[in-house]
């Protein structure tokens, strides 16, 4: 008997032979499977169509097979026929059903590939964030250290001029002393004696206002820093 794809014969070599191309390529998407198991997911869209299309192909086989194999008129032979064709059916059935199970363990990889890396990317971003925050903080801390040790600094160059108008003072108090000791030995005017303590006087508002200004200058400069 002869179809349009060729004789009963013809079909069924065919078919065998797609079969066995069938279940390779199945072999190899399980060695794919296996590995990405072990080394990460690992798809090939390729091979898979490829298997897909000898299934499609086989089962078109199987329906050409079947309708030659009822025109058989002698009953031994088509009897024969049918368990041929029906063995070809129930493998393909099989081998459909192992390429749908790999298709859905693909498919179900890919989504958890992708919600991995949308997760990934969710975190790197949230690590970022959170390193710029500790980086801006820590510049903040940096910059409050650098501003206290300058006030330090201020507050330091403050006392030590304080301490040299205090120095001063008492140098002039206690040449204040001796002029007037030595004033008061040889005699002098009283107008002398004003005129030296009117002098003292302003030495005296001069060391004020040196040290309201340097206080003002300290508290500008601290004001300044924060």
């Amino acid at each position: 008997m002869e179809g349009a794809g060729g004789t009963l014969s013809d079909l069924y070599q065919n078919s065998r032979r797609l079969l066995l191309k069938t279940r390779d390529g199945l072999e190899r998407l399980e060695r794919l499977k296996f590995s990405s198991s072990a080394t990460g997911f690992v798809d090939s869209p390729d091979l898979s169509f490829a298997v897909k299309n000898d299934i499609t192909q086989i089962q078109s086989l199987c329906v050409e097979m079947d309708r030659l194999w009822r025109s058989i008129p002698a009953k031994s032979q088509r009897d024969l026929w049918k368990r041929k064709v029906e063995q070809v059916a129930e493998e393909v059935d099989s081998l459909k059903e192992s390429l749908d199970r790999y298709l859905r363990w693909n498919q179900k990889q890919m989504l958890e590939a992708k919600e991995r890396e949308e997760l990934l990317g969710r975190a790197n971003g949230e690590s970022a964030h959170i390193l710029r925050i500790f980086d801006e903080e820590a510049q903040a801390m940096q910059s409050a250290r650098n501003s206290s040790r300058m006030l330090e600094e201020a507050y330091s160059t403050g006392v030590a001029i304080l301490s040299r108008y205090s120095e001063q003072r008492e140098h002039l108090k206690n040449a204040q002393r001796k002029a007037l000791d030595i004033l008061n030995t040889v005699g002098l005017s009283n107008s002398v004696l004003r005129l030296i303590e009117r002098r003292h006087r302003v030495d005296k508002w001069i060391k004020y206002a040196g040290m309201i200004f340097t206080i003002i200058i300290l508290y500008a400069f601290w004001r300044w820093t924060r």
